[in-house]
C-alpha cells in the first residue's frame, strides 16, 4: 500500500502530465488515493503526487461524508469570480477567525492563504472505461480544497503561497496552534 509523500520529497515539484487514458493501473491508483484519503481523519482532498504518483489526479471527500470521495481526472480551473481572499471561519456569534489551510505532505503545519472562494472547474471522470468532460461551480470550503489539490499537481505547495503572500505560518504543538517560529520561506527555500 502507498504512503503519504512528505515535503521535500521532489515528486511534490514536479508538475504532473495529463492522463489520456484509462488503464488497469490508473484503476489501481485511483483506489489506493481513495483508501488513503477516506483513512485520513483530518484530510480533505489528496493529489496523486502526495502519495508517489506524478499523474494528473486528485480525490476530495464529499462534503458531509467520511467515505465518499470523488476524483477528478486532468482538473482545471476555467474562471476564477472575485479577488484572492484569506478565508475566515465564522462562529455561530458572527465572530470570525482565520481559516488555517493544512496539508497532509505537511504534517503539523498550517496557514494562512489567500483563494478564491468561488470558481468554475472543468474535469474527467470515468464512465464505461472512457474519460467523459464534468463541469461545476464550486464555492466556499469546495472551491479551497479543489485550488490546494491542483497546485499540487503543478509542483505548487500551500507554503508557497505563504511566502509569496507573507501569510501566517503556524505549527500544531499539544494540540494548539502556535505561530512557527520557522518561516515558510525557511522551510521551502
Amino acid at each position: 500500500m502507498r504512503k503519504i509523500v512528505l515535503y521535500p520529497a521532489e515528486i511534490l515539484r514536479q508538475k504532473t502530465e495529463e492522463i489520456k487514458e484509462v488503464d488497469k493501473k490508473l484503476l489501481e491508483e485511483i483506489k489506493d488515493l481513495k483508501k488513503i484519503l477516506q483513512a485520513g481523519d483530518n484530510a480533505a482532498g489528496l493529489a496523486a503526487p502526495q502519495i508517489g504518483i506524478s499523474k494528473r489526479f486528485f480525490g476530495s471527500k464529499e462534503m458531509g461524508s467520511k467515505d465518499s470521495v470523488l476524483v477528478f481526472i486532468n482538473p482545471k480551473i476555467v474562471k476564477t469570480y472575485g479577488e484572492k481572499v484569506y478565508p475566515k471561519l465564522v462562529d455561530e456569534n458572527g465572530k470570525e477567525d482565520d481559516f488555517l489551510e493544512g496539508c497532509l505532505s505537511f504534517p503539523g503545519f498550517f496557514g494562512t492563504v489567500k483563494r478564491f472562494l468561488k470558481i468554475e472547474v472543468f474535469w474527467q471522470e470515468i464512465e464505461k472505461g472512457k474519460l467523459v468532460t464534468k463541469n461545476k461551480t464550486l464555492i466556499g470550503f469546495d472551491a479551497i480544497v479543489w485550488q490546494h489539490e491542483s497546485d499540487h499537481l503543478d509542483g505548487i505547495v500551500f507554503v508557497d503561497h505563504i511566502k509569496e503572500e507573507n501569510g501566517k505560518f503556524y505549527k500544531e504543538v499539544a494540540g494548539k496552534m502556535v505561530l512557527s517560529s520557522l518561516s515558510a520561506s525557511e522551510l521551502v527555500g
